[in-house]
């Protein structure tokens, strides 16, 4: 395998299936079959999954709730999909633990970073939920903050409606958008191209972190493990 530790960014809306909106188990289980096939196979897996198939904070009206109430909820949708997510690992036979930003000591662990490069080391998959713990951070950036510090050599960004980054939007008809199969984070930056938020950008960028974006499918990411080109890569 190209790498050895990595750190999966998941969208929550990948557990969701066709429906957009909550948990379809068949698909959570199909997910967590080939996690459990990675880490068998000697990866150490950290994921950080998203909640947007339950709540989406940025989404709420303004004259609803503070943002800081609606990321908070945000981030108990991360715990509600990782505690799915490791029930269906643990029972493809492989050991999983859910770390949190939030503490939730009756159901999951607490963030503890050299707890977490322990697991990763004893071959369990980790589950980082709640983000960061702080309002107005993403879980991009969460994704980027815990890449590094257990120590991953790349984040897999997985998405569910493209798959890598463009010139342009693709889905802007009357813009002629092209695929990039690498690209520099100075490109990226400068020509604005949408890989993660400006702060996980920063983070990656900085600590020059590759990132890789594609679009999640089964398979893919035992592929670019192996080192095909799916995608895109960003250094």
């Amino acid at each position: 395998m190209k790498y050895k530790r990595v750190l999966l960014k998941l969208s929550g809306e990948a557990l969701s299936g066709k429906e957009k909106f909550g948990l379809d188990f068949k698909v959570i289980r199909a997910i967590a079959t080939e996690f459990s096939a990675l880490a068998k196979s000697g990866i150490e897996l950290g994921v950080v999954v998203g909640g947007g198939n339950i709540f989406r904070g940025r989404n709420t009206p303004k004259d609803a709730i503070d943002r800081a109430t609606a990321d908070y909820m945000g981030m108990t949708a991360t715990l509600i999909n990782s505690l799915a997510l490791q029930a269906e690992i643990e029972r493809a036979g492989t050991h999983c633990r859910v770390l949190s930003a939030l503490s939730m000591k009756e159901i999951v662990e607490d963030y503890i970073r050299r707890k977490a490069r322990a697991h990763l080391t004893d071959g369990k998959i980790v589950l980082f939920a709640a983000g960061t713990g702080n309002p107005y951070f993403t879980t991009d950036t969460a994704a980027a903050l815990r890449a590094l510090e257990v120590g991953a050599e790349v984040i897999l960004k997985a998405t569910t409606n493209v798959d890598g980054v463009y010139t342009s939007d693709p889905r802007e008809k009357k813009k002629k958008a092209k695929k990039l199969a690498t690209v520099s984070f100075q490109t990226a930056l400068t020509k604005r191209l949408k890989v993660m938020d400006s702060t996980a950008f920063s983070l990656c960028l900085d600590n020059q972190l590759p990132i890789i974006v594609f679009k999640y499918k089964p398979g893919a990411i035992g592929q670019i493990l192996e080192g095909k080109q799916i995608g895109t890569m960003v250094r």
